[in-house]
């Protein structure tokens, strides 16, 4: 082709190709692309050392933290007995006066001049409570306690504070057990010195403010049992359940044993069904030269050291909603039957005991308390006779809040009319704090 047709041939090409690439300017700009890919990769660059900087500073801040936890955590470990074994504590005290409790002959001895005061007085204790698990399930239990107090709350069933424990300030042990599962509903106990009611299904669910008597829907059957034990507690998931233990205070006495003619022993074996807001049970107790029931018994009542079968009906019941006036309600009667009982003495005794609790009244986790009891009194002569015992009251009424998570005060007025003999009449007023930690 000619050199002027060619020059033709382009000319016309250029003028056909003009309006396309117009229209593509107008879709891509490559000086555009170019410049937009030059400023991604200035903005994807980073500058090392002001990334190392910042990073170093949290690093550092990190680090500090750490230390700080590893250091908490070697102040907690110092502390710790174990990682298996927590610990909680509780130290009481409380000061009261109890009008006519040096009246009361409750060593019968027919003397009073060696009986508690009736000034004011005081008392106290101090107990931790430590509890080792070795596989989840299991649970070691041991709690130490020190304690003192006047002698008036030492007195039995009048004066006797709930929280007495006179060990003349010593640090002693004073429970020690272990429980473990037996498949998916049984829990087994054994131990130097365990406690049977803490085997049972709770029996009640009033609380004492002031006196003893009124503890476990009234203390006649259950009485005080800390001494070597086992046995067994089966829970089913429909409430019913049924425990089973014996205790014997001989055990480990030097000329004596298990089981022997000498045991001062006690086996209680309770049935119970327990709903969310009501329970019912029954405790039957064969006790062998047994006399704790004297924390809620009158003189003839305690008919001390001889054999016995006792039995408990517990009950308690409480409203859906605290913070109304329908209080919870708990009631406890008990009997005993001396079947070797000597001609003259006391064959059948029975006691009862009715205690409401109002709680959220004023505040959160305060209450109202307020119990009546008839302490352990004879029904029954052996061969016939009258037992010339009257109807004998103890009364206590108490208000307690709490003045933060771990302090409660508790006021409380409490007396009693012949509750231990004839013209035993007695009151008292008495203010208990508990610190709990």
């Amino acid at each position: 082709m000619k050199l002027f047709q060619q020059m033709l041939v382009a000319g016309a090409s250029l003028s056909l190709l003009a309006p396309i690439a117009a229209q593509a300017s107008d879709v891509v700009n490559l000086e555009e692309m170019n410049s937009y890919g030059r400023s991604q990769k200035k903005s994807s660059k980073l500058d090392s050392n002001t990334f190392i900087n910042e990073v170093s500073e949290d690093i550092a801040t990190l680090n500090g933290r750490i230390d700080g936890l590893e250091s908490k955590q070697n102040d907690f470990e110092a502390g710790a007995f174990s990682s298996t074994t927590s610990m909680d504590g509780k130290a009481i005290f409380w000061i009261g006066a109890i009008e006519g409790i040096n009246d009361v002959d409750d060593n019968e001895d027919g003397l009073n001049t060696d009986e508690p005061s009736d000034s004011v007085q005081t008392g106290y204790t101090y107990t931790m409570n430590l509890n080792t698990s070795f596989t989840g399930d299991d649970n070691l239990y041991v709690r130490l306690k020190a304690g003192e107090n006047g002698g008036a709350w030492s007195s039995k069933p009048a004066g006797y504070h709930i929280h007495t424990k006179d060990t003349n300030d010593e640090f002693r042990v004073d429970k020690i057990w272990y429980t473990f599962p037996i498949g998916d509903n049984i829990t087994a106990f054994a131990g130097p010195r365990i406690e049977n009611y803490y085997m049972y299904v709770t029996p009640s669910i009033y609380k004492p403010g002031a006196l003893k008597a009124f503890k476990l829907g009234g203390n006649s059957n259950f009485g005080a049992s800390t001494d070597v034990g086992f046995g067994l507690k089966y829970e089913a998931d429909n409430g019913f359940a049924i425990a089973s233990n014996v205790v014997d205070k001989n055990a480990d006495a030097a000329n004596s044993g298990f089981f022997q003619d000498d045991s001062v022993s006690k086996w209680d074996t309770q049935i119970a069904y327990t709903q969310p807001r009501y329970h019912l049970s029954l405790t039957v107790s064969n006790a062998q030269n047994w006399t704790s029931q004297l924390y809620n018994a009158t003189a003839l009542g305690e008919n001390t050291a001889t054999d016995s079968m006792g039995y408990a009906a517990r009950a308690y019941w409480m409203p859906e909603e605290t913070g109304t006036a329908m209080p919870e309600i708990s009631v406890g009667y008990d009997t005993k039957v001396w079947d070797d009982a000597a001609a003259g003495t006391v064959d059948e005794a029975d006691s009862w005991m009715v205690g409401l609790t109002w709680k959220d009244i004023r505040q959160p986790d305060d209450r109202i308390g307020i119990a009546f009891t008839q302490p352990l009194k004879a029904t029954s002569i052996a061969g016939g006779g009258d037992t010339n015992e009257v109807d004998p009251l103890l009364w206590e009424v108490y208000y307690s809040w709490k003045q933060n998570d771990s302090v409660t005060i508790t006021p409380a007025i409490f007396g009693g009319s012949d509750s231990f003999q004839a013209d035993d009449d007695t009151f008292g007023a008495v203010v208990t704090t508990a610190f709990k930690f």
